[in-house]
């Protein structure tokens, strides 16, 4: 796939972004305007909306229609236009806000919250709390995602970073691309997981199973993840991780671990039991360090575990006792 920046822009000389596609197997036989929504992180009825309006070929040939079924490798061509007007600011989202200068600012997410709209998600999203409060951010970074340098998924927690200005957007990203900014996971697993650290070394693609999913796949794109044993709980069968990311795939943490066989408690969409204690993955993102764009001085910020996560070591401390196995959790 290919593709150019994100959808929603100010300016009207912009290129549309462009996204091509062969239709994998979970996609065959789907409607035209759910598959464009996927691959273009748009809403149905803006899906529906772009086809109509011509801004979508199917095997090279103009006139689709929403309803049309596609075929495996059906090739998917989507101009997403740039739209006049971008995410609204919303002071009813509330922020967590533990560092902010002129140039960047760090968010605590809350779980639950969707970062940017996308994919039926068009309001109440931390982007329209950030232009509530930082009205400057409108043109800073790629559209419709004002100032998002990276994202969390809406069940994880933690520490996020927002660039104030495009000079601090395009150095926070080349800083991403040189993988030397640190991030650091906190997850609970299943299973014991015996070596006391390792690299999970596997390219991440969608799923040939199901399309809203990652997998190891041997044409996807690289991705690394180490990982560092806190604590076992061998009463429970389960292990407390500290994972860190070098490089930034989507759902890379979760899919990675599912395929070592340890996937994330209570992260059903990648093999995990539902468990009753949550209602979401078990997936901190608690440490975050990076450059600073201006100043060029070290930043390193760290997030405690929500309520939640830590009722549940609490439970498993408990069944396990005070004396644990491995090593200590923070």
């Amino acid at each position: 796939m290919t593709a150019g920046p994100a959808d929603d822009a100010e300016a009207d000389d912009r290129e549309p972004t462009r996204i091509v596609e062969r239709l994998p197997g979970p996609l065959a036989g789907e409607r035209l305007d759910r598959v464009v929504a996927l691959l273009a992180d748009v809403s149905r009825r803006e899906a529906t909306e772009l086809i109509r309006s011509g801004g979508v070929r199917v095997n090279g040939g103009a006139g689709a229609k929403p309803s049309q079924r596609l075929a495996l490798d059906d090739e998917v061509a989507i101009d997403v236009p740039d739209r006049r007007d971008g995410p609204e600011a919303d002071p009813r989202v509330e922020l967590d806000v533990v560092h902010e200068d002129d140039h960047v600012v760090i968010i605590d997410k809350p779980p639950h919250l969707v970062v940017h709209p996308g994919s039926g998600v068009e309001g109440a999203t931390l982007v329209n709390g950030l232009l509530a409060r930082y009205p400057d951010l409108a043109d800073v970074g790629q559209p419709g995602r004002p100032g998002i340098v990276h994202r969390l998924d809406r069940g994880t927690s933690g520490l996020l970073m927002v660039a104030r200005s495009q000079t601090a957007y395009d150095d926070l990203v080349s800083q991403l691309a040189a993988r030397t900014v640190v991030r650091r996971y906190l997850t609970l697993v299943e299973g014991i997981v015996d070596a006391d650290e390792g690299l999970i070394d596997a390219p991440l693609g969608r799923s040939p199973r199901q399309a809203t999913r990652r997998a190891v796949v041997a044409d996807g794109r690289p991705a690394r993840t180490r990982y560092e044993v806190l604590r076992r709980y061998p009463a429970a069968d389960r292990t407390f991780l500290a994972c860190r990311l070098e490089t930034g795939r989507t759902h890379q943490i979760r899919a990675h671990l599912d395929a070592i066989g340890h996937p994330v408690v209570a992260d059903v969409a990648y093999g995990a039991t539902a468990d009753h204690r949550l209602d979401r993955p078990f997936l901190h993102a608690e440490t975050l360090g990076f450059r600073h764009p201006a100043t060029g001085s070290g930043v390193e910020l760290t997030s405690p575990l929500p309520a939640d996560l830590r009722s549940v070591l609490s439970e498993l401390d408990e069944l396990d006792g005070a004396g644990g196995n491995g090593r200590h959790a923070p």
